[in-house]
């Protein structure tokens, strides 16, 4: 998906692996502004640093947004650990604060949902922290209700904020 914004370059593509450093830096970078650290969150994730290997399996798909060639944001999905086979999960969905305002996240979040449905997916779940207000009104308008409860065995037991939506 390329597309011109007042002379600015945006693009969505599918990770590559040169693009693992500058991910981990935006997820702990964005992780860390919403004082998501320690114990319990996914900044602490193994994957972090490889992501394009962690998402390269079947039924999982990662994004970077590229704002004038450089990698302001990422986002993709994967199926559920600990869920059924028919949920996935949208994960590290995260934003530089150039790209925050821009519509980019309900770009990066139709793509994902998309891509899922066609991956098999018929449910699509999410983890957040309560702090993350403006992501949490972006999932809502696209039908993600809020859960009383976490699904699946993610990990992240610090996230306080769990939702999900049929596909």
């Amino acid at each position: 998906m390329n597309q011109n914004t007042s002379n600015s370059e945006l693009e969505i593509r599918l990770i590559e692996e040169r693009d693992n450093a500058e991910v981990a830096d935006i997820i702990r970078l964005v992780m860390t502004e919403f004082k998501a650290v320690g114990c319990g969150y996914s900044i602490n994730d193994a994957e972090v640093d490889d992501m394009f290997t962690a998402y390269a399996p079947a039924g999982s798909a990662f994004y970077v947004v590229l704002l004038n060639g450089a990698v302001l944001g990422c986002g993709g999905f994967a199926p559920l650990n600990g869920g059924d086979k028919h949920t996935c999960e949208l994960r590290k969905m995260y934003f530089r604060v150039e790209l925050r305002g821009l519509g980019v996240g309900s770009r990066l979040l139709e793509l994902c949902l998309a891509s899922a449905v066609k991956a098999g997916f018929r449910h699509c779940y999410l983890e957040t922290v309560d702090q993350m207000k403006q992501a949490q009104r972006l999932y809502g308008k696209y039908g993600f209700k809020h859960l009383d409860q976490p699904m699946g065995n993610t990990g992240h037991g610090s996230c306080g904020t769990w939702m999900a939506k049929p596909l």
